[in-house]
């Protein structure tokens, strides 16, 4: 059934809105479990790209949405007050340490990212923007701009919004030769200088805005230095420091937010999404309070952001994640995850690097461990082999698996999925998995 009915909406989606990876027509869903239109089940490490951090249908947000729906599904903020926007804007200033904050909502990670950009500007009163090569900060024109992970997000659609550098983002695994976290620091802040020192003003700059732990660029962390570094130079300069939260915030990384990684750090602004509301259409820009009053109505206003049903669905997520101890377990059964990709390790030589923050990884693959190339062709095979063996999992750049469960996932459930992907790698060492299709897979 899942072939016909693709086949089918091909007639009508356009290719633009899907990356392809394999055939999947999702019919239900709960906690780690998906359930296809022909019946079949799967245990889900992706979490809808990690928006469903507390776990699919769960019953608290279920409910919350259910009893929002029958009382108010939405009249826009733009104009008037409800409660729920009331409620989740006051909650979500108070979960930002340091000074006082404030918020505004949008309907995706993209838009809050376009709120960086507008709250950033009419604040310094400068123009520029630094964003990183391989960051993901959305799909509109100004969170396009800001991407860097993708040529298909800048193919045929140029020019795209002035006024935005990009800067290399730090890649602890590919090392020079004996080369310490401490000289990556330094390498990749030199190369962040650069443009300061060339072309690009400091007084000019608007400011940097980073993922502490970079998504779709392969769940790499910065190293601290790196981060301590570029942040003591937007204080010096004058430039706002910006975070995106929109992938690794939540608890996904075992903190409320991936910054909180990194020692002293309060951000001027930022961006939160996916599952801030588990899923639903919901985004948050979070910031100083002086700065966020920097615009007046109608600069950043959209009809339908903050829907009370999506705020309703955020406040009863963000219980949840309190209630269930989901930041502990991140932890927990992130180490054990970790663990097993390691053992893992030991046998096939085309692991070149697991890189875990909690229940949040990215496990690279290569051709070899000396040369450290990409190796896509097996990714494809091995995340194939998972799918047609009951795990859901895809990659990031091609030759990257991306790890991130719901964190309700139980250790069974666990297991499970890291027992498929080990018999994946001999699989696909072995030459043992076909993939029906010539199409590209991935990003």
């Amino acid at each position: 059934m899942d072939h016909r009915l693709i086949k089918n909406e091909n007639k009508y989606y356009a290719q633009a809105s899907r990356i392809n990876y394999y055939d999947l027509v999702i019919e239900s869903a709960h906690d780690a479990t998906l359930i296809d239109a022909d019946g079949n089940e799967y245990i889900d490490l992706l979490a809808s790209a990690s928006a469903i951090n507390v776990g699919h249908t769960n019953e608290k947000v279920v409910k919350a949405i259910q009893e929002q729906a029958e009382k108010l599904i939405h009249y826009t903020p733009a104009y008037f007050h409800h409660r729920p926007a009331q409620e989740l804007a006051e909650r979500l200033a108070k979960l930002v340490p340091g000074s006082p904050k404030k918020v505004v909502f949008s309907n995706s990670g993209s838009e809050a990212n376009d709120a960086i950009i507008k709250f950033s500007r009419a604040y310094t009163g400068r123009q520029y923007i630094v964003s990183y090569m391989d960051a993901y900060h959305g799909s509109t024109y100004g969170s396009m701009a800001l991407s860097g992970v993708s040529l298909n997000m800048t193919r045929k659609m140029g020019p795209l919004m002035p006024g935005v550098v990009h800067v290399p983002y730090p890649d602890l695994y590919r090392r020079y030769p004996n080369e310490t976290e401490h000289d990556v620091a330094l390498r990749y802040f030199e190369s962040f200088k650069e443009p300061f020192e060339s072309y690009l003003p400091a007084d000019e700059v608007a400011c940097v805005l980073i993922e502490p732990i970079q998504g779709d660029g392969g769940i790499r962390k910065a190293p601290e230095e790196y981060m301590q570094l570029v942040y003591e130079f937007c204080h010096e300069h004058g430039i706002l420091f910006a975070v995106d939260e929109v992938n690794q915030g939540m608890g996904r990384t075992g903190k409320m937010w991936s910054y909180q990684q990194f020692q002293g750090i309060e951000p001027d602004l930022m961006s939160v999404g996916k599952s801030l509301a588990s899923g639903m259409p919901l985004s948050a820009t979070i910031g100083k309070k002086e700065i966020m009053e920097s615009l007046d109505s109608p600069a950043h206003v959209f009809t339908t952001a903050g829907n009370p049903v999506c705020c309703a669905a955020a406040l009863a997520t963000l219980d949840v994640l309190d209630e269930e101890n989901l930041f502990e377990r991140s932890i927990t059964e992130g180490a054990y995850a970790e663990q097993r990709f390691q053992e893992m390790q030991k046998h096939y030589q085309e692991i070149g690097d697991v890189r875990m923050y909690g229940l949040d990884g990215g496990i690279e693959l290569v051709k070899d461990r000396e040369s450290k190339e990409p190796n896509p062709d097996f990714a494809n095979k091995v995340i194939y082999y998972a799918f047609q063996h009951g795990v859901v999992m895809i990659t990031l750049k091609g030759n990257i698996l991306r790890f991130q469960p719901p964190l309700v996932i139980s250790r069974e459930e666990l297991d499970e999925a890291l027992d498929v992907l080990d018999n994946a790698f001999a699989a696909a060492e072995n030459n043992q998995v076909i993939i029906p299709s010539n199409e590209k897979i991935g990003w």
